[in-house]
C-alpha cells in the first residue's frame, strides 16, 4: 500500500514552528557560516518541523526537471514535490564545485553562545514520498573507477509501501533481483546532515562533515535519539538537509535510499553543567539513543578517523564514569561496536556503540 504525496506545509506539522525548503531559506550545496542570517529564529526548548528536500531528482544530471526525470519511473506530476519543482526550477545554481545537498536554515537559538552544547531531540521523521533514489556517480563512492560501470550514472529507484496489518504497519522498500525476486529491506529515516554553523566566514562546502556536524550520515540518529553539537556562532545557526530513508553503515555507493522526509525536531541550549553532564569536555558530534552512547570520529583517512574515535569514547568514560584510560580501552575493546559511519563523504566516519545497561552501576 503505497501513500500520496506530503506535500510543503500539507498535513500533520508536529513543531511549533514549520520551515519550508524554499530558495529563500535554503542553500544548495554549502552550508550556513558565521556570516549567515538566520530564517527563523527559536527559544531554546522550542520545536521546529522542517520540511527537507532531497537532492535526488533535482540535480543538473537528473536533468534539473523533477516532474520529467521522475516520470521515467512511473511518478505522475502530482506525486512530484512541489518544493522540488521550485527549487530546481530557482536561480540558485549547482555547479561540479558545488556540493548536492539542499540545505534548510540556518535557525537561531535565542541565548546559544560559543562554548555552549546544542542538543538536537529528533521528535518525528515522516516520508514525505512513496519512492527514493540510491545513486551511483562515477569518481565517487566506495569503489571509484570500478563502479558504476558503462559511462552513465546508475540511479536505483526504489518504492517504499506499508506493509503490516495496520496496527504493525511498516515501511519497506526493496531492490529488484531476477526472476521477480526482491531483496527486501525495512525503513530506518534519518537526517544525514544535521549541523550548526562553524566559526568561520569562510564558504563551508555541503559534503565533508566535521567538529560542527554538517553531513554525518550517522544512521542511528533515529526518531527518538538527541544528537549534541558544540556551538561555535551566536545563535547556534541549526540547519538540516539530507533526509535518508534507510542507510547502512559504509552508505559505500555513494548514497544510501534517500528521499525527503518531515523532520520535527526540539533544539535546546546546554550550557556550564548541564552541557559537561551531557558530554562533557567533548567537542565534536555525540548521539544519545535511548540504548546506547555513541562518540564519533572524522577524518579524511579511516585510520585516523578510528583512533580519534577511540580518543572520544575514552574521553567520555573517564570524564562520565571516572574510569582510568586503561580501564576505559579495556572496557572498549571487550564490550563496545566500532562501525564505519560513512567512507564516501570526503571526511570518513567512524562512531562507536557503547551500551548503557553497561553502566548500571552509575546510573542506579
Amino acid at each position: 500500500m503505497t501513500f500520496p504525496a506530503l506535500q510543503p506545509g500539507r498535513g500533520t506539522v508536529p513543531g511549533r514552528h514549520l520551515l519550508a525548503t524554499t530558495p529563500k531559506t535554503a542553500s544548495w550545496g554549502w552550508l550556513p557560516n558565521a556570516a549567515s542570517e538566520p530564517v527563523l529564529a527559536v527559544p531554546s526548548g522550542d520545536t521546529v518541523t522542517l520540511d527537507t528536500l532531497s537532492h535526488e531528482g533535482i540535480m543538473g544530471d537528473q536533468g534539473r526537471a523533477p516532474v520529467e526525470f521522475l516520470g521515467r519511473y512511473g511518478v505522475p506530476a502530482d506525486g512530484v514535490l512541489a518544493d522540488a519543482v521550485e527549487f530546481a526550477g530557482s536561480d540558485l545554481t549547482n555547479g561540479d564545485d558545488d556540493g548536492p545537498h539542499v540545505v534548510t536554515g540556518p535557525v537561531a537559538v535565542l541565548g546559544a553562545r560559543p562554548g555552549d552544547v546544542l542538543r538536537i531531540d529528533v521528535l518525528d521523521l515522516v516520508p514525505r514520498t512513496a519512492y527514493g533514489f540510491v545513486s551511483s556517480r562515477h569518481g565517487f563512492g566506495a569503489l571509484p573507477g570500478e563502479l558504476p560501470e558503462g559511462t552513465e550514472p546508475v540511479f536505483t529507484f526504489c518504492r517504499v509501501e506499508r506493509a503490516g496489518d495496520g496496527a504493525g504497519d511498516r515501511l519497506v522498500s526493496w531492490v529488484d533481483g531476477p526472476g521477480g525476486r526482491r531483496a527486501r529491506f525495512p525503513l530506518a529515516p534519518f537526517l544525514g546532515l544535521v549541523g550548526v554553523a562553524p566559526a568561520t566566514q569562510e564558504p563551508v562546502h555541503s559534503v565533508p562533515p566535521g567538529d560542527f556536524g554538517g553531513n554525518i550520515d550517522l544512521k542511528w540518529s533515529v526518531v527518538g535519539t538527541s544528537l549534541y553539537l558544540p556551538v561555535e556562532v551566536d545563535g547556534a545557526l541549526f540547519y538540516a538537509g539530507d533526509p535518508h530513508y534507510a542507510q547502512g553503515n559504509g552508505e559505500v555507493a555513494l548514497t544510501a535510499l534517500e528521499a525527503s522526509l518531515r523532520a520535527t525536531v526540539r533544539l535546546t541550549v546546554l550550557s556550564g553543567e548541564a552541557a559537561a553532564s551531557a558530554v562533557g569536555t567533548l567537542r565534536n558530534p555525540f548521539l544519545e539513543t535511548a540504548t546506547h552512547w555513541v562518540p564519533t570520529g572524522m577524518d579524511r583517512d579511516l585510520d585516523e578517523a578510528m583512533r580519534r574515535c577511540v580518543r572520544h569514547a575514552l574521553r567520555f568514560l573517564t570524564e562520565r564514569f571516572g574510569l582510568t584510560r586503561a580501564d576505559a580501552m579495556a572496557y572498549l575493546s571487550a564490550a563496545a561496536d566500532f562501525e564505519v559511519t560513512q567512507v564516501v563523504d570526503a571526511v570518513k566516519g567512524i562512531h562507536c556503540l557503547i551500551r548503557k545497561a553497561d553502566f548500571a552501576d552509575w546510573l542506579r
